[in-house]
């Protein structure tokens, strides 16, 4: 058998093969026949042990060559039907159609109420603070009138990363840490996520709040209801109705939880079928809690409580998000369901 006959003729029936085959598929099948491991050039290749070794170099050499050869006509061949295949898709596009535009995703319902809040105060003069979420028990409790014994810290029951070491129960802590680098004058929110071990309908150990500050000379109660109706209603409407109710709060005194009159009886406790599945009857729906800040805190962070006096609140962004858009369930936020989320876009 000649194989130096046999691997030329090889070039031939490859190219016949490649001018019929008119189709992706047909071409990987000429390759394989020709170019696979069993295929022909390696059939021929399978007879080098039987030639005299004096040929053996000039008959390897000859079957790279072809080899070579081989590949670049299919590489010419596929490039070819490729340039084919473009031109009938550009032929079917139609220009006249609709194009299809990407799928888009939308702000989280969480996010939405937290900026809305961020620029409510903003625009009434109060600068964004933020800081890490992980943070010194002393910050979180201590500074904040909530020494290691103190009771208040069973309602923030909390996540601890090392002795001394917690992920954030509030955002107060950035209160502490706004007073410690500036000096009265001051007014500030703390927007961020904050962690307690909590995890029920209404409750996830890890949701979003944003506390306040502010802290000047002549500071008081009436400041902050006067500030807190003026927020209600820009995120809930000019007609809602403020309530504030005594509270304890360990680092405000005194303290007050706020509500709102009810979004969905608008107050009156009734909806047509009985009272109302929101209010539960009352009317008011409670959002946040607030007062003044407590002189041992002013204390702690060198301010003179003499001279000064301040208002600080909190609230929940979740909290907010449900009230706003009639949510049940506070878990939904974080279950990533396309189908809830697109409603916010």
């Amino acid at each position: 058998m000649d194989l130096f006959a046999a691997l030329e003729s090889l070039i031939p029936a490859f190219q016949a093969g490649l001018d019929q085959a008119v189709s992706f598929p047909e071409l990987e099948a000429l390759r394989v026949d020709f170019l696979g491991r069993k295929g022909r050039l390696a059939q021929v290749m399978a007879h080098l042990p039987q030639t005299a070794p004096a040929d053996r170099p000039r008959l390897g050499q000859s079957a790279n060559e072809v080899k070579h050869r081989l590949t670049g006509l299919f590489e010419a061949r596929k490039s070819a039907l490729e340039a084919v295949m473009a031109c009938a898709e550009l032929a079917r596009f139609d220009a006249g159609l609709p194009g299809r535009l990407p799928w888009r995703g939308s702000r989280h319902p969480c996010m939405l109420v937290m900026e809305e809040v961020c620029s409510v105060f903003s625009g009434l003069g109060y600068d964004i603070v933020s800081g890490r979420e992980i943070e010194l028990d002393y910050y979180n409790f201590e500074a904040l009138n909530m020494p290691p014994d103190h009771p208040a810290r069973d309602m923030q029951d909390t996540l601890y990363v090392a002795p001394g070491i917690v992920m954030r129960t509030h955002t107060s802590p950035m209160q502490v840490h706004a007073m410690l680098a500036r000096r009265p004058p001051l007014a500030v929110i703390a927007p961020g996520k904050v962690y307690r071990r909590d995890s029920d309908l209404t409750h996830t150990p890890m949701f979003h709040q944003i506390e306040g500050l502010l802290v000047g000379a002549n500071v008081s109660m009436a400041d902050l209801r006067g500030t807190l109706t003026a927020f209600v209603r820009a995120v809930f409407g000019a007609s809602t109705q403020v309530r504030f109710r005594p509270s304890f709060f360990p680092f405000t005194e005194p303290s007050a939880e706020v509500d709102i009159s009810c979004f969905l009886c608008g107050g009156s406790g009734q909806e047509a079928d009985g009272p109302c599945r929101v209010c539960k009857g009352t009317g008011w729906v409670e959002i946040l809690g607030s007062g003044m800040v407590d002189p041992a805190v002013f204390t702690n962070v060198g301010y003179d409580p003499e001279v000064y006096t301040g208002f600080a609140f909190g609230m929940g962004i979740e909290r907010i998000a449900m009230l706003k858009y009639g949510i049940g369930d506070l878990r939904m936020f974080f279950e990533n369901d396309v189908r809830f989320l697109s409603q916010f876009a």
